[in-house]
């Protein structure tokens, strides 16, 4: 599979839409479908997911739907000992990192004499964390999503999981919740799932918010819920942006490149450098690495359709059109990261240095890797603790505070057409 260098400005207007588009997921074709879905699990409860997962266990009755004790017993007698060490590590690190995000729970100011405002932070009652468990199984993804919950106060935390025969959940998926502090787990997927969280069921909570990854037919569910909960960022194939200088090694730039397009055939690698000697070596190695790899199919769809090496002018080309991407991973290999990172306006989690590669944030370096895709970056962020805590604010004015506004929000209120909002503030000074 040859990959071959081409120049920043030699991409036409069509190539370089395409690039920066890369695999954003287009669901309107399935829209429709996922709505029928959602709507018959608001109306109709378990019944619907009852119905779906006869195929797995002809006598399934709603207690399959939830996993028990002793399911998650079973699980660590199965799951090696050395992944529950590790995901106990990862989930320290996890822990660690997103305490240091928690803000004070209360701050005021006074605004002018008399008038005091300010604000409280809360945490949700309740959320729900989707955990992919069909095709590909992520553990990590439990830590990923749970710990900033519960580090954030929330009241309880229900996550959701697909089942395979017979209504099992993937015992490593397990072991990671019950690590996590998981309060229930059920064995719903896709968008049964997510529907039985919005709206609740016989057996499932309704939630206020469903964070974590999923496939299309997920993201269109959560997109159909949102407003009746919050949701985090809209999520697609997995990307990374490796943003290299003269200094970096072609070695390690090719396998940090092939390592991030062998999720799935829709990830996206694009590497940008103004060195076009390092750039036209790293594509003789990821040629030359290319037989060796497993799963070429998968290798050969997303390096022939989201994949670029591209070579800009110069740097300053280079970090302009990196904030344009607004890649989901970014990868800084220059000589001085940390000046670098000061013109990086756009990216979902930034990489740093040549013992920094992508895999450090998926598992164990404490940040999250739930991140924004498809140049949403440019507005969302990273699942943190934020995402998981209200700030209602406050107001508290005493009478000499409330006349030292009272002309203003008077006369405001009546050129708005008002006047019983000017009349509360009126009253309390007759």
């Amino acid at each position: 599979m040859k990959i071959a260098p081409e120049k920043i400005n030699d991409l036409g207007p069509e190539r370089r839409k395409a690039v920066m588009e890369r695999s954003m997921e287009d669901i309107s074709s399935i829209f429709e479908d996922v709505r029928v879905i959602v709507n018959d699990v608001k109306n109709r409860g378990n019944a619907v997911a009852l119905e779906h997962y006869r195929k797995h266990k002809a006598d399934i009755a709603p207690p399959d739907l939830e996993v028990s004790a002793e399911e998650i017993r079973e699980a660590y007698r199965v799951v090696d000992p050395k992944i529950v060490e590790c995901l106990k590590t990862a989930a320290r690190n996890i822990t660690k990192f997103h305490q240091a995000q928690l803000e004070r729970e209360m701050w005021s100011i006074e605004v002018s004499e008399g008038v005091l405002a300010g604000r409280v932070t809360r945490a949700m009652d309740i959320v729900g964390c989707y955990i992919p468990g069909g095709t590909a199984v992520y553990p990590s993804s439990v830590l990923m999503t749970v710990l900033p919950a519960k580090v954030a106060g929330v009241g309880k935390i229900v996550a959701v999981t697909p089942p395979s025969k017979g209504m099992v959940a993937n015992t490593a998926t397990l072991v990671a919740a019950d690590i996590a502090g998981c309060d229930r787990i059920f064995k719903v997927g896709g968008p049964w799932g997510v529907a039985g969280l919005a709206y609740g069921t016989e057996t499932m909570p309704r939630v206020d918010k469903i964070v974590g990854p999923g496939n299309k037919y997920v993201t269109a569910a959560k997109m159909l819920v949102y407003g009746q909960v919050d949701i985090d960022s809209p999520a697609g194939p997995s990307e990374a942006l490796i943003l290299v200088d003269e200094t970096g090694d072609p070695e390690l730039i090719a396998v940090d490149f092939l390592s991030q397009i062998e999720h799935d055939p829709d990830s996206a690698a694009v590497l940008v450098t103004a060195s076009e000697g390092l750039a036209a070596k790293v594509c003789e190695i990821i040629d030359r690495e290319y037989d060796t790899l497993p799963r070429k199919e998968i290798f050969a769809s997303s390096l022939s359709k989201h994949s670029y090496v591209l070579i800009a002018e110069d740097m300053d080309q280079a970090i302009d059109f990196t904030n344009e991407y607004a890649a989901e991973h970014l990868q800084i290999l220059t000589r001085d990261p940390f000046i670098t990172l000061n013109r990086i306006k756009h990216a979902g989690s930034i990489f740093m240095g040549p013992y920094a590669p992508v895999p450090v944030g998926d598992y164990a370096s404490g940040t999250n890797h739930v991140l924004p895709t498809g140049q949403c970056a440019r507005m969302f962020s990273g699942l943190s603790v934020d995402d998981f805590i209200k700030k209602p604010t406050f107001q508290y004015l005493s009478k000499q505070g409330l006349a030292g506004l009272k002309d203003t929000i008077v006369t405001l209120a009546e050129a708005e057409g008002l006047p019983m909002h000017a009349m509360a503030v009126k009253a309390r000074f007759k």
